[in-house]
Parts: C-alpha cells; structure tokens; sequence
C-alpha cells in the first residue's frame, strides 16, 4: 500500500466525525478505511485514543463490545471463497480483537447499529496472534479466556463489499502485521486504470474524459499536464469530477487555451509535472501514451443514452447522456422522469452527479422512494419537470421529451432464514429452511463447528448443549446476500449420579444428580424397597440387618413429552456397623476367609495409622488407608505364625475426638 492510498482517507465527512471526535488518523472510522488491494502484508500501529462505540455481538452479557483504538480495512471481493488473514503483534502480551462486515450497498456506520452486517468475529482474551484460519472452528468466537484465538474463516461473496474491524483491546500502544493468506477467496483488483472514452464540449473549450474507474483525485495534475491533445492545443487545467468517495472519481474536465474545429482528434496520456500519471486507490498507473480518439462536430441533438442500475435491489438509477446537462435544469424532486415496470417505482429525487466541481454533468442519479426488489425490464421515460421545464444540455439546448431508455434488474434474493428445533432424547435436530426467493439456485452454509452444507433445507444434529453460529449465502448466479443467526441446542438426554461407595448402617446417603439433558421425570430404586422421584432425594438410610450388604442404586432420568430416558446404576456397600476394631488372629492361607489384617469398619476414621510389628519389634506393615490391608507377607516373604503388636491411631469423623488403641494378633498358617 503506497502512501498516495493512505492520504486520501482523511475525506472525511465532519458529522461522522462528530461520532469519532479522536479519530483522525486514516484507517480509525469506518469511512476512512484503509482499502485492501492485494495480498501484501500491512504493518500497522494502533494509537491507544479512539473508539468508544457499542458493536453488535450476539454473545451472551458480562463484556462490553466496543471499537475501541481501531483500525478498520475495506476489500472488494473478486473471486468467491474463504477469507484467510493472521494478525499478529509485535509484543507476544498484546490482546488485538477483530470482526468482518458485510457492507454491500451500506453506509459504513451501519456496522454499529445493524447486526444482520456481521459475517465472523473473535474476542477471545487470549493474548498473542489471531486471525481467521484452518485452525478456528466458530464464525462467532465471543469474549473469554481460554478461548481460540483463531475463528473458522468466513465466506466472502464476489461482487460485495467489506469492513474488517481490528481493536487493541489492550489499551497500550503498539504495531501488528496484517497479512491475507490461506484463504481461497481473491481481494485483489485486477483491472488497470484506463480511458474510457472522450468528447468535446459543444463550444470546444472543454474535454469530458470518463475512465474505466474512479481515480485518485490528487493524482491528476490541477495544470492538465497529464495529457496532450493530438493538434497540439494546450491543455491548461483538469479538474476532477465528484471526489466525495475516498475511491476518487471516474470522469475529469480538461480546459482548452482555444476552441477546437470540427475534426478528428486524440487524447494522450503524459507524465504530469506532479511527476505520476492518473492513478487508482491500488497506486494502479495508467500507462504513459495511451490514447483515445474522439471527434468535434457541429452541434447535435443531446440524446438520453442508457439507464444504469445495480442488478439487485437498485434504491437509484443512473442516467446517461451523450453531452453534459446543466444542473440547473434537473428538477431536484425528480419530476423529469417516469420509471414505469413489473413493480411501481416512485422517482423522489434527482441530482448530476458531476454538478460539485461543474456546473453540467452527463450523468443524473434518480433517487427511489423504495429499492426495486422485483426482477424484470424497467423504462426510463423523459418529461418536462414540474416546473413544466425540459432538461437542458450544456449548450442550452431541450432534450426531446418522451425519449425512452431500458434496464434490467434481476431479482434481489434474501438470505434470511427459519429454523425449527426438535428436541430428543439424543440432543437437538435443527431443520433449516430458505424460500428459495427469486431463484435462487445455490446455498452455502456454515453451521458452527458442526459441518457445512449446500442443499436448500439442511437437517443438522446437535448432540451437546451450545451455541453455534449459522451463516448463509445464496445467490441467483446475479445477485447475493448473507446472513448468520445464533441458535442454541441442548444436551442429549443422560443419566448420571454420584454416591458414596461404601457407608455405614443408618448414615444418610449422599447423593449428586449429574443427568443433563430436557428431563422433566426422574426414578430412583435404592434397592431396599425405598424409590423417589425427586431429582435430589435425601433422608436415604439404610437399617441395621447384621450383615454387611451391597445394594443396587438405580436412576431412571425421562422426559415424558418425548417419552424417551436413560439408565444409570451404581452399587453402595453398607457395613454390617462401624465399630473400629482390629481382629485378634486372622489366616492368610488364600481361602478367602480372614486372609487379611486391618482396621474393621474404619469408614469414620480420618487420620488414620495403622502399624504392625513383629516381636522382634520391628515393622512389617503400615497404612494410612484403612481399606488397605495386611496379607501376612513382608517384601513378598510370608511370615511365621506368632503374635504380632498393632497400634492404631485416629480421629473420629462425627465426635472429632482423637482416639488411639494397640494390640496384638495372632497370625495362623
């Protein structure tokens, strides 16, 4: 990006500024974006002193959203596919957000109070790179920590228009580096600045040049040194046409020294003494000695020659003449004009769109009272205004009225959408639909993390509680638009509890329901003939029996409405009773009865040792676990019968009294 791109983003207009008082700096408002052109990295600084406006994020509350210290980046997009870029900063701590509009056909303020302009987003707090790669899985990545930094990369539309928002988020001052890549989608103009055509003014004195596309003002040299006229009249000023985009203009009046004779003639293009020729936004050149032929003739009839009108949803029609109009003779409500077709159009307004600078100009836009939506051919017809006044040429000569011209719109298609969520046992199905408006004949979505799809009514399963953005583009094969929306979809139906597994006789049972899912029912069997159907049941106990016992806990979580559940099932030891006490002889001969030494029924022993020793006095066995028990071996060695010492230490879990006991046991082979 050249520095003769950069200065003509300060046009801008004072009551947008009034929004951003302290954004002065190019690239900081959405009307003075920094245009991309290419694929070339840009390496930017972020001044810490602007932005305080709300931007619309569908992400749950807790965070504020706002532009704050931005810079915003406008592209085009002339080939349809995926958006790739990296932002990443010069101090690995610095915190940079991002989000991408749509803003086709848009006042650029939009971004700030029209949510439907959003296309992907990432607020992560995470410090250090981001961007929009095949690492991200969301269009939509909302503010918190832990978060990916990086979004999926969004789809961007041939022919539409964007604003991508880059915020320090940090507070502190420093530079990043832009950088478009990854992505299939290409940003990049490739056509070059020319002349399109040329034509005298009906006393000779003046050239109307039209280019190709719009030219930076400044570029083009105020002397009229960047042409040459082929009989060799000096050229002695240029004055550019309406420079109120910051794309510049598409036509310029050249100021002849003398009139020109009737005759064939070229216009040249030169280096002017501001040492560049006429260039576009990209720093594209136009190519010194390109030339254009036009001819002088006698006086002649200023014809109405074409009706130029976006092929979507046009809110205006641009006129075309074969000489300039004076601006004086347009009749401002628009009164000259007749639009007649498919859908009743009302003409409420009408301005040259060149009358800035001049005080003619060839082309007249006519404003609508509402945009054309309904495909077809329209007629532009031509009348006396209201004031009963043809329109004039330059010359000051009528136009002849009831002259008729044609133009097509295709029909403008919405990507607007309806969803109906069928909740299940096994989570949430999403049925997707579009009406296909205007024949629209491709669809491309986007939902979430989730997949993607190109059929017209998609089914998508959900099977764990979320939110997910879901964009859509459709297109006509003329016309398209996109549009996201936020769902959210619920757990599959399961059940799952906690419980103690071992517990002592009359104890109360403590329980922790981890179903998830739409339950509206719940069943507990506690195995003992005691069933609940509260979610939580408490006051569970188990009666004394005189023998240790296993019982079977069962949950049944349900929704009835679906007539559909799920099973969990967990068993619970409850002691015969949880008196301590350690065994005086125990026979560890592998028969499954009495093969071990420890503390009986120690459930309620926090702190708990428990040691052996032989009557050499030496140790033999230790724990803290009181599950954890003695098999009568030393280092895999078995020991002798004899009487071996214990000691036993605790501290009672319900009276907090501390508690310590020895003993011996006799070991029996």
């Amino acid at each position: 990006m050249g520095k003769n791109c950069l200065i003509f983003f300060l046009l801008l207009a004072a009551s947008q500024l009034q929004a951003q008082q302290n954004c002065t700096h190019p690239g900081q408002t959405p009307v003075s974006a920094i245009p991309i052109c290419g694929n070339e990295p840009f390496v930017m600084n972020t001044p810490t002193y602007c932005g305080n406006t709300p931007v619309p994020v569908a992400c749950p509350g807790g965070f504020s959203y706002t532009n704050i210290n931005p810079n915003f980046f406008r592209m085009a997009c002339y080939s349809s596919g995926t958006l790739g870029f990296t932002i990443v900063p010069d101090a690995a701590t610095a915190n940079y957000d991002w989000q991408l509009f749509d803003i086709t056909n848009r006042n650029p303020y939009d971004i700030f109070t029209v949510p439907s302009t959003f296309v992907a987003c990432n607020w992560s707090s995470e410090p250090g790179e981001t961007g929009a790669t095949d690492d991200g899985t969301e269009l939509l990545v909302c503010s918190g920590s832990g978060l990916n930094s990086y979004s999926k990369m969004p789809d961007i539309v041939q022919g539409r228009t964007y604003l991508l928002m880059v915020c320090n988020q940090g507070g502190s001052s420093g530079t990043y580096q832009l950088t478009l890549t990854g992505g299939t989608a290409s940003v990049t103009d490739a056509i070059d600045p020319k002349m399109d055509y040329a034509r005298a003014s009906c006393d000779g004195t003046k050239i109307v040049l039209r280019t190709n596309k719009k030219i930076v003002c400044n570029t083009i040299a105020a002397n009229g040194s960047d042409f040459t006229v082929s009989n060799g009249v000096n050229i002695v000023a240029a004055v550019p046409g309406d420079c109120s985009s910051i794309f510049g203009s598409d036509s310029v009046i050249l100021t002849l020294a003398q009139p020109l004779a009737n005759g064939t003639y070229s216009l040249q293009i030169s280096t002017g003494t501001d040492g560049n020729t006429l260039g576009d936004i990209c720093n594209k050149f136009m190519a010194t000695g390109e030339s254009i032929p036009f001819v002088v003739t006698d006086l002649q009839q200023t014809t109405f020659q074409q009706a130029v009108a976006s092929s979507c949803s046009p809110g205006s029609v641009e006129l075309v003449f074969s000489n300039s109009i004076r601006c004086s003779s347009i009749a401002a409500d628009g009164s000259n004009f007749i639009i007649t077709g498919p859908q009743q159009v009302n003409v409420t307004g009408a301005t040259g769109i060149r009358c800035n600078n001049n005080s003619v100009s060839e082309i007249i836009q006519v404003q609508l009272s509402v945009p054309i939506l309904t495909a077809g051919a329209y007629q532009v017809t031509l009348i006396n205004g209201s004031d009963g006044s043809p329109l004039l040429d330059e010359c000051g000569v009528p136009l002849a009225p009831n002259s008729i011209v044609s133009f097509n719109v295709a029909g403008s298609v919405s990507a607007s959408f309806t969803f109906n969520a069928i909740e299940s046992c096994k989570g949430t199905t999403i049925n997707f639909q579009h009406n296909g408006n205007n024949a629209t004949n491709n669809w491309k979505w986007a939902i979430g993390s989730i997949g993607t799809s190109t059929l017209q009514n998609p089914v998508q399963s959900f099977p764990a509680a979320g939110q997910h953005t879901v964009q859509l583009i459709v297109t006509n094969g003329t016309c398209s638009d996109t549009s996201s929306q936020q769902i959210t979809s619920s757990d599959k139906l399961t059940a799952a509890f906690d419980v103690q597994n071992i517990i002592c006789p009359t104890d109360t049972l403590q329980l922790k329901n981890n179903s998830t899912g739409n339950i509206d029912n719940w069943q507990w069997n506690f195995g003992n003939g005691n069933q609940s159907n509260l979610p939580v049941p408490s006051s569970i106990r188990y009666v004394v029996n005189g023998a240790e016992t296993v019982y079977n806990i069962t949950l049944i979580a349900g929704n009835s409405q679906m007539n559909c559940g799920d099973t969990a099932s967990k068993t619970v030891r409850v002691l015969n009773n949880c008196l301590i006490a350690v065994p005086t002889a125990f026979t560890p001969n592998g028969d499954g009865l009495n093969d071990h030494l420890s503390p009986l029924n120690a459930l309620k022993a926090d702190n708990l040792q428990f040691r052996v020793y032989n009557r050499m006095g030496q140790l033999v066995f230790e724990t803290k676990d009181w599950t954890r028990k003695w098999d009568g071996r030393v280092n895999g060695v078995l020991q002798n019968t004899g009487v071996y010492a214990w000691m036993l230490s605790y501290t009672h879990h319900d009276t907090g009294e501390k508690i310590f006991l020895k003993g011996t046991t006799l070991l029996i082979r």
